[in-house]
């Protein structure tokens, strides 16, 4: 049976299908799901209540901006600096260059849903 959780996990995701699929998997298992098409969308959604996300999932390539610029803005904002962020993107050498982005971990895609879930569950 699903737990009642307080808080959300944000998935800033550009790809439709894999928005869902990581949604539908976290819904299934009792957590609040907030989504964004980008970087920008995602912001202004954070802005509205920092304190309702526990996990930021984070793709990196995306329009509008980009998981880097996402970022950077996020670490700036005092409010919002502190949300762990796990990066979730499809380019495995991008994975390893995201060191200096202060990130709390990185999945290459296809996801791994048990490592997926065991992730958000350290931070929700």
């Amino acid at each position: 049976m699903p737990l009642d959780r307080k808080k959300s996990v944000m998935i800033v995701e550009d790809d439709a299908e894999a928005r869902e699929s990581l949604a539908a998997v976290l819904t299934s298992e009792g957590y609040s799901v907030l989504l964004a098409e980008h970087g920008r969308a995602a912001l202004e959604e954070l802005r509205k209540s920092p304190s309702a996300v526990c996990v930021i999932l984070l793709d990196l390539f995306m329009p509008v901006m980009n998981g880097w610029a996402f970022r950077d803005e996020q670490i700036r904002d005092p409010e919002l600096a502190d949300i762990p962020v796990v990066v979730i993107t499809a380019d495995a050498s991008a994975a390893q260059r995201v060191g200096k982005l202060g990130v709390v971990g990185t999945m290459t895609k296809p996801v791994d849903f048990d490592r997926l879930l065991a992730v958000v569950n350290t931070y929700c």
